[in-house]
């Protein structure tokens, strides 16, 4: 029996499958494919950000037609792919999606903006270090903890040649079935999730923080819309 397929793309954390712990199991109904970004490998050099290129993987990876799962910086290349090829992507699933540049004249992005501006402005004259330690200091309110692997120095580099995604260019919002799933903790992302809502999408909140999708509650309500959504 033909599987639809789904595509899962990550945020700016883990990648591949292991972005995805509560999520495995819809391989077992769908052809799943967990994906990894630009820039995004266990032990090759991370890259800048070039969200073309991750538009592209996810084209490339949705073949002949899916739906499209993804969190956080993730929802701009899912979201690219759709302006794009509509056709393609027969659903969008949001989770926390980091789609500044949609909001950027919203009070609660331009807070944001405000505050990481500057530090993304000299991230070139920090080292990874310095820049992660303020990245979540600013992010977060917390002190970050030291970085002692070559993996966690490898992912503090990654972040620090991330684009600001209020600089993305997203700025258009497909015409397709959407779902924004969002941890009801941060006003930023509930600000997006406002505005998505505004054009057509359907906005859920449950707890998860950051990673809603991790919980069960969060799982069951993007299992429950993807069965909502035929194929095309």
């Amino acid at each position: 029996m033909h599987k639809e397929r789904i595509v899962f793309v990550h945020g700016a954390g883990g990648f591949g499958a292991a972005a995805w712990p509560k999520q495995h199991g819809l391989a077992l109904a769908y052809d799943a494919l967990f994906l990894k970004r630009h820039g995004f490998d266990a032990e090759a050099e991370p890259l800048p950000t070039d969200f073309d290129a991750d538009r592209d993987i996810v084209l490339d990876a949705l073949g002949s037609g899916g739906h499209v799962v993804a969190h956080s910086q993730g929802a701009i290349s899912a979201m690219m792919a759709a302006v794009d090829r509509p056709d393609l992507v027969h659903s969008l699933v949001l989770v926390e999606p980091a789609c500044l540049s949609l909001t950027a004249e919203l009070p609660a992005t331009a807070a944001h903006r405000g505050l990481m501006d500057p530090l993304f402005a000299r991230r070139f004259e920090l080292t990874d270090d310095q820049f992660h330690r303020e990245f979540v200091r600013i992010a977060s309110s917390s002190e970050a903890q030291p970085l002692l692997t070559e993996e966690e120095r490898r992912a503090a580099r990654r972040l620090r040649l991330q684009t600001p995604p209020w600089e993305a260019p997203l700025h258009f919002v497909p015409g397709v079935p959407t779902l924004v799933l969002t941890g009801g903790w941060e006003p930023l992302y509930e600000e997006i999730a406002g505005y998505l809502a505004s054009t057509g999408a359907a906005h859920r909140s449950t707890a998860g923080a950051h990673r809603p999708h991790d919980t069960a509650d969060g799982d069951r309500l993007i299992r429950a819309f993807l069965r909502d959504q035929p194929g095309r």
